[in-house]
């Protein structure tokens, strides 16, 4: 039977530690952020075009329509602007907001951009201007019809609500409500004008005693 001396298992224990060691160093200098995004590319930058929703006009009147866009991460938008087409007439052309009254639309929204990055001496480079679309179908709608409104000239109602309110005195109670054929009716001047009589008596006017 053979004998190893001390010195001799020493030595392989020792190139067996060396061994074990060389094949554990790779994993041990691995770094824990490998693969991790820098600040600079976790940024989003991003031009949404979202859709208007429907909107409510007052009653035959009209409503203001506005582009709807957001904007986020390294990008300055220059313009947003609506063209709306209606029954194939164009309606308005690149404007940055339109009124319009009841009714179905063809709207396209257009926005202008530009993006930047950022040099290691933190200053923006700028890329040159860039444009999206979007088309979408809008839908105005109708107000519900009040039963009182203000005059449309200094002496007329409108005729969906043609009885005048005047208010000869200070004194609610006595202000006085003029219907259509009535004596005094063409040359007085309303400060309101009502669909009902029962509406301009709830709004604290009486008939008029002379017609």
């Amino acid at each position: 039977m053979k004998h190893t001396s001390p010195a001799r298992r020493g030595g392989r224990l020792a190139a067996i530690v060396t061994t074990v060691t060389l094949l554990a160093a790779p994993l041990a200098v691995v770094p824990a952020t490998l693969g991790a995004p820098s600040a600079a590319a976790a940024t989003t930058t991003q031009v949404t075009i979202k859709k208007i929703g429907t909107k409510t006009a007052p009653y035959k009147k009209k409503t203001t329509v506005r582009p709807n866009v957001t904007a986020k991460g390294h990008v300055a938008v220059k313009s947003k602007t609506l063209t709306v087409k209606k029954a194939g007439t164009t309606v308005a052309k690149n404007k940055k907001s339109v009124a319009l009254k009841a009714g179905t639309y063809k709207v396209t929204t257009k926005v202008t951009y530009k993006t930047y990055r950022l040099t290691s001496a933190k200053a923006k480079v700028w890329s040159a201007t860039k444009a999206k679309s979007k088309t979408q179908t809008l839908v105005v709608k109708q107000g519900k019809k009040p039963s009182r409104t203000t005059p449309v000239s200094a002496y007329n109602c409108p005729s969906w609500a043609p009885i005048k309110g005047n208010q000869t005195t200070a004194k609610k109670g006595d202000w006085i409500y003029h219907v259509p054929g009535g004596r005094y009716y063409k040359q007085t001047k309303p400060e309101e004008c009502f669909t009902t009589t029962s509406a301009a008596r709830k709004a604290g006017y009486r008939p008029s005693k002379n017609g």
